[in-house]
C-alpha cells in the first residue's frame, strides 16, 4: 500500500519543501496551512486543506476527512510554528506569548493526539515533530518561541514513551538557522532589538557552527524522510539536530 504523511504547515517553507520530497518518494501527501493562498498552490497531486494546527476542532475535522479518506496515516509530520515575538524579557507581552505557545506547542500536541487515534488501530506509524535548535538551549530575545519548542521536545519523548508499545515511533527535528524568508524575517527582527545589521547577525549565525553555514529547507527534509523509513525502525524519543553543529549560540 502506498504510504501515507499529513505535513502540518505543509504550504510554505521546510513544510512545502517536505511535502515535495514525500511526494518524489511515492507517498500520498497531504498538507494543511492557514494561508489560503498557499494552500490553492500547492503542487498537483498533494491534497491540501486550509487548517490551523492550533484550533482542536478544525484538526479534529481534518482527520475525520483522512480517516474517510485515505482509512489511516502512516506519517504524521507536526511543523506548524511561528516565531513569535522579538523583545527582551522584561518586555514581553503575556498574549504575545500565549499566541506563540499555541501555535508551536498546542498544534504539536493536536496533532499527536488525532494521529494517534489513526496510528494505534493499524499497530504501526511515525510521528515527527519539528523542534529547533532553540529547544535545546536559551536564544536572546526568543524566550516564547525556546519555551515552546523546549517543550515539543519533552511532548515528543512522551508521545514516543506511550505509543512504542503499539509499533508507533515519535522523533523530533531540530534545526537551526535555515535559509528562507522565515529566517531572514527572525534576523531582521533580532538585528533590531540588538542594535546590529541584519548581514552582522546573519554572519554570526553561521560562524557559530561548525559547518559555517545555514542549512537549507532540503536538509530537513531529508532528514524527515530518513525518519519516516524502515532504515529508521529503531530511533524513537530522539531529537535531531540539522543546523551543521551549532557551538555558539548568541551571535
Amino acid at each position: 500500500m502506498t504510504p501515507r504523511v499529513l505535513v502540518t504547515a505543509g504550504a510554505n517553507g521546510i513544510g512545502l519543501v517536505m511535502a515535495r520530497a514525500f511526494q518524489d518518494a511515492g507517498y500520498r501527501v497531504w498538507v494543511t496551512d492557514v494561508d489560503t493562498a498557499a494552500v490553492a498552490a500547492v503542487p498537483e497531486g498533494i491534497r491540501a486543506t486550509v487548517c490551523d494546527a492550533s484550533a482542536e476542532a478544525e484538526m479534529a475535522i481534518l482527520f475525520g476527512d483522512i480517516a474517510a479518506e485515505w482509512g489511516g496515516l502512516d506519517v504524521l509530520c507536526a511543523n506548524a510554528g511561528i516565531k513569535g515575538p522579538t523583545a527582551a524579557i522584561e518586555d514581553m507581552d503575556l498574549a504575545e506569548w500565549h499566541q506563540c505557545l499555541s501555535v508551536n506547542l498546542d498544534g504539536a500536541m493536536l496533532a499527536a493526539k488525532y494521529g494517534a487515534r489513526l496510528m494505534k488501530p493499524a499497530g504501526a506509524g511515525a510521528m515527527i515533530f519539528t523542534s529547533s535548535t532553540s529547544g535545546l538551549f536559551g536564544t536572546p530575545f526568543r524566550a516564547p518561541y525556546v519555551a515552546a519548542k523546549w517543550a515539543v521536545i519533552g511532548l515528543m519523548k512522551t508521545v514516543a514513551m506511550e505509543l512504542g508499545q503499539h509499533g508507533i515511533r515519535a522523533n523530533a527535528i531540530c534545526p537551526g538557522s535555515v535559509n528562507g524568508p522565515r529566517i531572514d524575517r527572525v534576523i531582521a527582527a533580532e538585528a533590531e532589538a540588538k542594535g546590529m545589521t541584519a548581514d552582522a547577525v546573519r554572519q554570526g549565525y553561521a560562524a557559530g557552527t561548525a559547518l559555517k553555514r545555514l542549512s537549507d529547507p532540503e536538509d530537513v527534509a531529508a532528514t524527515a524522510l530518513f525518519l519516516a523509513s524502515p532504515a529508521a525502525r529503531m530511533i524513537s524519543g530522539q531529537a535531531i539536530t540539522v543546523d551543521g553543529f551549532t557551538y555558539n549560540v548568541d551571535p
